[in-house]
């Protein structure tokens, strides 16, 4: 048994390492990142099971250390959910507090109050559904959330394995900082930071050059770049390492006029954006076809997770049909059983 729980974990991380090497852009980087923990989580507990059924005594630190892990593991599996209820609770109430009551402000508070009806109101409304259409929409409509939940999940856990990276020279040669919206002609706080993530890669990388892209949107006294390169040159970058795309209005135009100005046809390219808005570029960039890796700029924490809702929105707006297929396929399913 012990040798199987340990092929499985060895199976598993071997396939996880595979996808984060061949293709991390996508939701199977978060889905092997979970199978492998699972694994690993159940060839601990074999590992216990059989120290305690053959009455070995306990020596060493490792024992200890694994049940420590399986305790803490099963904590935070059964503390999650209130934790994560609260926490985008209080992050969304902050939201509205600094950036004004707007319906673009409401999501972090939104969710966690649809979460909460979820764990707490729904399982009631199952009593409800005494008969057997009420039975079958209660079913799919519960296994819809469960859904959204775990997709949620998976994009969570995706997102951040495509933020982690363990050096930051890469032989670039080009660093592509993508805007994200001018006061007039000033640089926002937001931008800056994705300027100065974009500087400091190129401190790591001198041979890239730094592509500052965005067009003039409304309100905007000039195009994004434009700003995005002054603020670059004052900070003391070469003018001669700067090129700039001025026609984009979305981080899909982003994307492919940038990729327009570079030559080559296979560059090495490193993207930079807000880390919340890493992955769904990523998404796009693997669309069209841009092998890339990204790094994220930091931002207000509180102002994090109310945008990553939105970028998981408009991750479910790229990828909505298959996602439309798999619910529709089980409320055919339901629908048969139910017949």
């Amino acid at each position: 048994m012990v040798q199987v729980a340990f092929f499985m974990s060895l199976i598993t991380l071997c396939v996880f390492l595979g996808v984060m090497v061949l293709e991390p852009r996508t939701l199977w980087s978060g889905v092997a990142f979970f199978w492998t923990m699972a694994s690993l989580a159940l060839f601990a507990v074999v590992v216990m099971a059989v120290i305690y059924a053959k009455g070995i005594p306990f020596s060493g630190i490792l024992p200890y250390l694994l049940l420590i892990l399986f305790v803490l593991a099963l904590l935070c599996v059964l503390a999650f959910p209130v934790l994560l209820i609260l926490v985008f609770f209080i992050q969304g109430i902050k939201v509205v507090r600094h950036e004004g009551l707007k319906p673009s402000n409401l999501l972090s508070v939104f969710f966690s109050v649809l979460l909460a009806s979820y764990l707490l109101v729904w399982p009631l409304v199952g009593n409800l559904a005494a008969r057997t259409i009420g039975t079958m929409l209660y079913l799919f409509v519960t296994f819809a959330a469960a859904y959204l939940l775990a997709l949620m999940a998976m994009y969570a856990m995706s997102a951040i394995l495509n933020l982690i990276h363990l050096r930051k020279k890469r032989r670039a040669d080009y660093i592509v900082v993508l805007g994200a919206g001018l006061t007039g002609a000033k640089v926002t706080p937001l931008l800056a930071a994705r300027i100065e993530k974009g500087m400091e890669l190129l401190r790591r990388n001198p041979r890239a050059l730094l592509i500052m892209s965005g067009g003039q949107g409304p309100g905007e006294d000039m195009p994004e770049s434009e700003a995005m390169a002054a603020y670059a040159v004052e900070h003391g970058v070469d003018p001669e390492k700067i090129l700039k795309e001025t026609e984009s209005s979305s981080t899909l135009e982003n994307l492919r006029f940038s990729r327009d100005l570079m030559k080559g046809e296979n560059p090495r390219i490193i993207l930079v954006t807000t880390a919340y808005h890493v992955f769904r570029a990523l998404v796009l960039a693997r669309q069209e076809g841009i092998k890339c890796v990204g790094f994220g700029a930091r931002t207000k924490w509180y102002f994090t997770l109310n945008a990553w809702i939105r970028e998981f929105v408009g991750y479910l707006h790229l990828s909505w049909r298959r996602h439309a297929i798999v619910l529709g396929v089980v409320f055919v399913f339901a629908c048969i059983l139910t017949a």
